[in-house]
């Protein structure tokens, strides 16, 4: 006889400071706190507080909520944040996650026009990711889209499957945006996947970034697969809730987030009953 158990993988839940826009990254700490998320990823943007070591640090002591994972500059609001230079960006967001305690660097593959760092990256990742024990972990993008038209925005590929990197980022809404099948992509990632961006879309042109569940994507299986393989990175809830009418209204939406991402994250199995 055998009798059915829940097998929880040692992978923490994230809330992004992302998903607090336009609130601040203060507010993401509050908020992660009251909700009970395992830590932060602090995206890197023109917040003053996301740029400086020591205030990250004093918020994460006081709330007592750890810093997991840096996201890079990566964004075209951030083209002069930490630098004009992205290798410069890359050294200050390895050196911000090694002083911050975090395990993980999200970055963004090149735009196509930044030649000569799109020329350079993945051997320029792989000798980073060699000169640290922080993970450099790739995001896949999408292809930019206006009406019928499609844009080829990201260099060496938006499909960040298609090179060999150390570690990988999947992120649900981009899946969504690209059109793409979110399981094949996490099996071609297989266990180079190390971090995940949860959140949702219906396969529209603009990055959504959906609570879970509220799209097409299969959030639910991902989570699932993730369990049954002892994922051990971080999901991170990355979600846009600038459409909140007030903040219990986005607190609402996160709580629902987190409580999605713990649900699924677990994986049904059998012992035998003695």
């Amino acid at each position: 006889m055998t009798e059915p158990v829940v097998r929880i993988p040692d992978a923490k839940v994230a809330l992004s400071t992302a998903s607090v826009y336009p609130g601040s990254t203060a507010t993401a700490f509050e908020i992660a706190a009251r909700l009970g998320y395992d830590g932060i990823e602090v995206m890197v943007w023109t917040d003053p507080v996301s740029q400086d070591i020591e205030s990250l640090r004093r918020l994460s002591d006081y709330h007592q909520v750890p810093i997991l994972a840096v996201h890079a500059p990566c964004l075209l609001i951030t083209q002069r944040v930490w630098s004009t230079d992205p290798w410069v960006k890359l050294q200050r967001a390895k050196a911000a996650a090694e002083k911050l305690g975090a395990s993980t660097v999200v970055v963004h593959p090149p735009f196509r026009w930044q030649r000569g760092y799109a020329r350079d990256f993945v051997r320029g990742i792989w000798r980073m990711s060699g000169e640290t024990d922080v993970r450099f972990a790739v995001e896949n993008m999408y292809p930019w889209r206006y009406r019928d038209r499609e844009m080829l925005a990201y260099a060496p590929d938006w499909d960040v499957t298609s090179d060999d990197y150390r570690h990988f980022t999947i992120d649900l809404s981009h899946t969504a945006t690209a059109r793409t099948d979110a399981l094949k992509m996490v099996d071609r990632m297989g266990d180079r996947l190390g971090h995940v961006h949860l959140a949702d879309g219906c396969g529209s042109n603009k990055d959504e970034h959906l609570v879970p569940g509220r799209g097409t994507q299969p959030c639910a299986e991902v989570l699932e697969r993730l369990a049954a393989t002892g994922f051990d990175g971080h999901v991170v809830v990355e979600v846009n809730t600038r459409r909140a009418m007030s903040g219990a209204e986005r607190e609402a939406d996160l709580a629902e987030a987190l409580a999605f991402t713990r649900l699924h994250l677990a994986s049904p199995t059998r012992v035998p009953r003695s």
